[in-house]
């Protein structure tokens, strides 16, 4: 069941935001506002929770609250992976949430949080077990970043690539079950920390992963998760269908709905990261999702 929907994700890297296109935000600010208000039209108690940001930047939050984007949700997000991509070492959480509570008087999730395999599965392992231990009772929703290993087949979702380097392929090893089905040594921990702590996975369209997920989910102990739906694949023929079937599938489980992802013949330039070029067509689309998947009177309510 729907708990609460996220508005984008990490807007401040550049990833999955072309703030070239957009340098003080003030774009990605009017759309999020003209969103929230488009969903809260449909339901007005469903909880609007800023996309979780990376890097960890309270300046960004500060843009935020400046321009009243703050006054139209309910909680922020942080996305933090200080053992793989961050400039600050893990024992920093509890700091790094203080910092943007210092300037939002919101709720603060964290909405991804991850160690990969990539140089050691006997990383993960550790880095599990203290993360849960640095974060817990500190954010009302701790989300681990993720179930599943990419398949190496698939892109992951950054403008660089292999121009990246290792940072690139850490992508792919983010899971604490491996491309083939098979689990790391992390897994058998992960009920230890559930159900405080839940899972970030993102299902692409059509994602043969998605039953055996919930299956997973289910033995773990796991009772919310995050995950998306893509504005983008609107536009792909039978995309209602999967989008039914991906929230039929998860309707046991707590979700936080993202919605992100721009068409590329909707945004101002043809990237999945452009701000769209007519920002009330993201905002009926938020809408629509939650007519349809969150209707008012339908919500299980979200941590605050």
């Amino acid at each position: 069941m729907i708990e609460a929907v996220m508005l984008w994700n990490e807007p401040n890297n550049k990833s999955h935001w072309d703030f070239q296109l957009d340098p003080e935000w003030t774009r990605f600010g009017d759309m999020v506002k003209r969103a929230a208000g488009a969903i809260a039209a449909v339901n007005p108690d469903l909880p609007k929770v800023l996309g979780g940001i990376s890097p960890i930047d309270p300046v960004f939050i500060g843009n935020m609250k400046t321009q009243g984007v703050l006054d139209a949700l309910d909680a922020v997000a942080v996305h933090g992976f200080p053992l793989d991509w961050n400039h600050w070492q893990l024992h920093e959480w509890p700091e790094k949430l203080k910092e943007i509570q210092a300037v939002t008087d919101l709720p603060v999730w964290v909405s991804e949080v991850g160690v990969s395999t990539f140089g050691a599965e006997e990383v993960q392992d550790w880095g599990l077990r203290r993360t849960a231990e640095l974060l817990s009772g500190r954010a009302p929703r701790i989300h681990w970043y993720s179930l599943f290993d990419l398949p190496r087949a698939w892109p992951a979702t950054t403008r660089h690539r292999e121009a990246e380097g290792s940072s690139y392929y850490r992508h792919f090893y983010m899971g604490l079950i491996r491309e083939d089905g098979t689990p790391k040594p992390a897994l058998r921990h992960f009920p230890e920390v559930a159900p405080e702590m839940g899972l970030c996975q993102w299902f692409h369209f059509q994602d043969h992963r998605l039953d055996d997920a919930v299956r997973w989910m289910r033995e773990l102990g796991v009772t919310y998760l995050r995950t998306g739906l893509s504005w983008a694949d609107v536009y792909r023929e039978g995309s209602l269908d999967w989008f039914d079937r991906q929230m039929e599938a998860l309707a046991e489980f707590k979700v936080t709905v993202t919605f992100c992802f721009t068409p590329e013949h909707r945004g101002i330039e043809p990237h999945h990261t452009s701000p769209p070029q007519d920002p009330d067509e993201f905002a009926a689309f938020c809408a629509a999702m939650v007519r349809r998947y969150a209707p008012a009177g339908a919500l299980v309510p979200a941590a605050r």
